[in-house]
């Protein structure tokens, strides 16, 4: 053993020498491990150990089993383990494992508390690990391989008879008298899934060895592209040698990965101090402060706001009162259609509204009854046209009884009601007999529209629908004259 790896084995003694001088009860004498760079730390936490410093609760009710322990692994004064180290039990009634690779920045002895928990008697024991990392005599390795192995779990792969297995079997494969394991990591932790509960199902564990010596031709060819080819495409990748892993260890041969580690140089770190200052170096404060100018900070603080603020106030005003077309200009660039349009549209709404203020309007025309709703006969909604100078209401007759085919009266008047009804024959006949009382006929169209009204008198006299006319009326001089 060299001489700076002696002096830390001794200082750790020393330390742990020290502490067990003054062990409260519930605590177990310390531990101290060495551990080197570049290698894995197994350690086991035995439940036999623990079950012997319990006072009661050694088995359990039948007293065919030992009393089941779980354990619990932290940094002193510190709430979780080192970033390097790991723990795991699987069950209560099985050993727990701390266990990880330490790395050149973790060289010294770190304090680890163990507290074990006796599930029957409801006891805690505690006991420290010191664990002292010193550097690797040869350094890290620059050669390294990554196995998984698929049929095993962590904690198998954790005692050493089964690291030594593993190593025989990595022998078969790559010739080399250093072999050794470097790291030992679950497949949980590489984003694996949890296996389902079923015999046989393993989670499966990644297996890091190294060496100073080349890679084998047998390894070079299992990660090679080709080999990475037939894996993508579901098949096992060439291999020129003999699977020496078989049947203990099931290597996915897909999940190979080959390193090379070249060593760095050491980084200088920072030189410390005595940590007490010189003479006479004690720390001065400044008593007076030098006089400084305020009032340009202040103008630019003010001023440039105010600036950008005028300046958007100013370009605001002009977008809204000298841009402006103007109403004379958009009317002259306006098509007449378009203005009258517009004007039209206007005048609508507001007859709208005025007639929407005031109910007292006549009502439209598509509003009016077409039938008497008492009698069912139907009705004119226009008012009559005006009469021509003084004289009698024209002559009225109503409908059927004894008329022509397509003649309709002029105007029917229905007794007890101030209705009256227009019909389009009876335009034409009224239009017809005004063009010969115009058109120079004379007399003889007088004479026919004398005698026509004069018989449709007669016969609305004896319907008895309308009062026989006064004896003596004046007579409505013939058109024309």
């Amino acid at each position: 053993m060299e001489v700076p790896e002696l002096l830390w084995v001794l200082a750790a003694m020393a330390l742990g020498g020290s502490w067990a001088t003054t062990v409260p009860d519930d605590h177990l004498p310390p531990l101290h491990r060495v551990s080197e760079t570049g290698a894995i730390f197994v350690h086991e936490l035995e439940q036999e150990l623990f079950l012997e410093a319990f006072l009661a609760g050694q088995e359990d009710e039948d007293g065919d089993a030992a009393a089941p322990i779980t354990f619990r692994a932290h940094l002193q004064d510190h709430p979780d383990l080192p970033r390097w180290l790991r723990f795991i039990q699987r069950h209560p009634n099985q050993p727990g494992y701390l266990y990880g690779c330490p790395t050149a920045t973790e060289v010294g002895t770190h304090t680890i508390e163990v507290q074990a928990y006796n599930r029957h008697t409801y006891e805690t024991l505690t006991q420290l690990l010191l664990i002292t990392i010193i550097p690797a005599p040869d350094g890290e390795p620059p050669y390294q391989a990554e196995f998984l192995v698929g049929n095993r779990n962590v904690e198998e792969l954790l005692a050493e008879p089964t690291q030594e297995l593993f190593l025989q079997a990595t022998g078969g494969i790559w010739d080399q008298d250093d072999l050794h394991i470097i790291n030992v990591t679950s497949a949980l932790d590489r984003g694996g899934r949890v296996p389902l509960p079923i015999e046989g199902r393993k989670e499966g564990v990644y297996v890091k060895v190294g060496s100073h010596g080349t890679f084998s031709p047998c390894l070079v060819a299992a990660s090679s592209p080709r080999s990475r080819f037939l894996c993508h495409l579901g098949q096992q990748p060439l291999a020129s040698c003999y699977d020496t892993f078989t049947p203990p260890f099931t290597i996915r041969w897909c999940n190979l990965t080959l390193l090379q580690v070249w060593p760095s140089p050491p980084t200088q770190g920072p030189t410390w101090g005595a940590g007490v200052l010189e003479e006479d170096g004690d720390f001065q404060p400044p008593t007076q402060l030098p006089p400084q100018d305020l009032l340009p900070g202040f103008l630019v603080t003010l001023l440039v706001p105010l600036l950008v603020a005028a300046l958007l106030c100013l370009l605001l005003g002009h977008l809204m009162c000298c841009r402006r077309e103007g109403v004379q200009k958009r009317d002259l660039e306006t098509s007449d259609i378009q203005l009258f349009h517009h004007a039209t549209i206007h005048g609508d709404s507001r007859e709208l509204r005025d007639m929407a203020g005031s109910r007292d309007v006549p009502r439209p025309l598509s509003t009016l009854p077409m039938f008497n709703i008492r009698t069912g006969q139907r009705i004119n909604p226009l008012p009559p046209p005006p009469r021509w100078g003084p004289g009698p209401p024209p002559p009225t007759v109503t409908r059927g009884g004894g008329q022509s085919q397509g003649s309709s009266c002029v105007w029917g008047h229905f007794p007890g009601d101030n209705i009256f009804f227009f019909s389009g024959g009876a335009v034409i006949k009224w239009l017809w007999r005004l063009w010969e009382g115009w058109g120079g006929s004379g007399s003889a169209g007088a004479r026919r529209e004398q005698s026509g009204s004069s018989r449709d008198e007669e016969r609305e006299r004896q319907r008895g629908l309308q009062p026989a006319p006064p004896t003596h009326h004046p007579q409505r001089p013939p058109p024309g004259t």
